[in-house]
């Protein structure tokens, strides 16, 4: 049984906006970028719109800290929403807010809701470079729902040196490696052929922020402008938040927006998403081969699709995402896994590639209409995932009221997590590892997480000055996860490996 039109949430209008002044003292600010981002989305589905929203999120920004953030952006377009919420961090809320605001339109609880964010790295980058003083709104003295590094990592993960995402992602891309029986060269060359793929979409998306395409060599090859910051990963690798973005996303009933006289070929249906996440400290998980939690979310969608997905937007921070998430979901390996060009190449404000590729995939499937695609998205280290199914077709009500939280079903998935013995001595073998780079290239640091012959944790920084063992480490000829060594404990209190 369909649900009535006037508690049928869709997708009527979308924003893109990207800013590009040679002089960073034009750039727009990220109040206005998403101001435009709003009006550009209410344009989209034929204006009358703005002033009827009455639910607004704005997603976490970084590179200009105001205080009441949503308060500014609703005094700044004239609109007086009963609800408008600033967000948390997260690359999964994008998804989450627009789920989220699908359910509530869903249950009579909002007619005509939007959501928004936006950011200026690029403009405050350069002017910082050029000793600009930038006439936006002043940043505020207190900065509202902040990163707050403790809630991500632990003061361990500190004193390694793997604390931020680029050194945490290849934890996963290196145990997968051995997991799925490749060579590092093997896992290499797919990376850099799914990302050579995501590039040339980039390069013909308008509102992409880079729009040159690479070839993957020139993706995965270490080179003076391409330079290796985590292994395996080079810079066209990773993800590149340095710009001036936003995007908008506007959501009503299906009945208004008939009546409205909104085409219905430019009504996208949402037809039910998922969330799940797993424990934020990354020692606390139970394996780095995949991730239950996503495991979980992809579960969800592909129970709501029944009939699998047409095209898909998988969040690619870094490339062990989007090849965990592909093969979870079983789809080709060269099926493209973006429609937007990915973060490394279209670029995205820091929490909002997935808003900007929901404005892509609406885009995509006005053009090229398609029963169902996926939107899935990813946020901290491999923690927090949401996935959301849209499409042309109307949406079965049995996918929106499925729960919209799997943890349940990802904490049944999860094995036992190892105990962590980090006073241990003695003989383990490598679970898994993360090398970091300097800017010059070399190899700086790294730290591998083993397991010792009861199955427990240990945590061990590598000796760089041991060439041959680093080599091993980092030889695309076999992967090292499996070899033995000797952990010892050192006056500092941290563990160390010797081969």
């Amino acid at each position: 049984m369909a649900l009535p039109a006037d508690r049928t949430p869709v997708i009527i209008g979308v924003g893109d906006i990207i800013d590009r002044p040679a002089d960073p003292a034009l750039a727009r600010e990220p109040l206005q970028l998403m101001a435009d981002a709003v009006n550009a989305a209410d344009a989209d589905a034929g204006g009358g719109f703005l002033h009827r929203i009455d639910s607004m999120d704005v997603i976490n920004l970084v590179s200009w800290r105001y205080d009441r953030v949503a308060q500014r952006l609703v005094e700044r377009l004239g609109i007086v929403p009963a609800r408008a919420v600033y967000g948390l961090v997260g690359g999964e809320t994008p998804t989450t807010k627009i789920h989220e605001a699908a359910l509530r339109i869903m249950n009579g609880n909002s007619l005509v809701a939007v959501v928004t964010g936006g950011e200026a790295a690029n403009a405050v980058s350069k002017a910082k470079a050029a000793g600009i003083e930038l006439p936006w709104t002043p940043p505020a003295a207190k900065v509202e729902n902040p990163i707050i590094g403790s809630e991500h990592v632990t003061p361990l993960a500190v004193r390694h040196g793997i604390m931020s995402p680029v050194h945490v992602y290849p934890l996963y891309e290196n145990a997968t490696i051995a997991e799925w029986g490749l060579t590092p060269a093997e896992a290499l060359a797919e990376s850099g052929m799914a990302y050579q793929a995501i590039s040339e979409i980039a390069a013909s998306n308008p509102y992409a922020w880079g729009q040159k395409a690479f070839g993957a060599a020139e993706i995965t090859a270490a080179t003076p402008d391409n330079r290796m910051i985590a292994w395996p990963y080079t810079k066209r690798m990773v993800a590149n938040n340095t710009v001036n973005q936003a995007g908008a996303v506007l959501m009503t009933t299906l009945a208004l927006a008939r009546e409205a006289g909104i085409a219905e070929d430019r009504i996208i249906h949402i037809h039910g998403g998922a969330a799940a996440a797993e424990p934020m400290d990354y020692l606390a998980r139970d394996q780095y081969d995949h991730s239950v939690a996503q495991d979980a979310v992809l579960d969800q969608a592909m129970r709501i699709a029944g009939n699998g997905f047409d095209r898909v937007e998988l969040y690619s921070c870094f490339p062990t995402v989007p090849k965990m998430a592909r093969r979870t979901l079983g789809l080709a390996a060269d099926m493209p896994f973006s429609v937007t060009g990915g973060l490394s190449f279209a670029g995205a404000g820091l929490n909002c590639y997935m808003l900007q590729s929901t404005c892509a995939m609406v885009r995509s499937l006005r053009e090229r209409p398609a029963a169902q695609a996926l939107l899935y998205g990813q946020g901290g280290y491999v923690t927090k995932h949401h996935a959301l199914v849209i499409g042309c077709d109307a949406a079965d009500p049995a996918g929106l009221m499925l729960p919209k939280d799997v943890q349940e079903a990802a904490e049944a998935a999860r094995a036992t997590v190892p105990a962590l013995a980090l006073d241990y001595a003695g003989p383990a073998t490598i679970e898994t590892f993360s090398v970091v780079y300097d800017r010059d290239g070399a190899p700086s640091h790294g730290s591998i997480i083993g397991l010792t012959p009861e199955r427990a944790r240990v945590f061990a920084r590598i000796d760089m000055a041991d060439a041959g063992f680093v080599g091993r480490l980092l030889s695309l000829e076999a992967s090292p996860v499996g070899l033995g060594g000797t952990v010892s404990v050192g006056e500092d209190g941290l563990q160390a490996w010797a081969a």
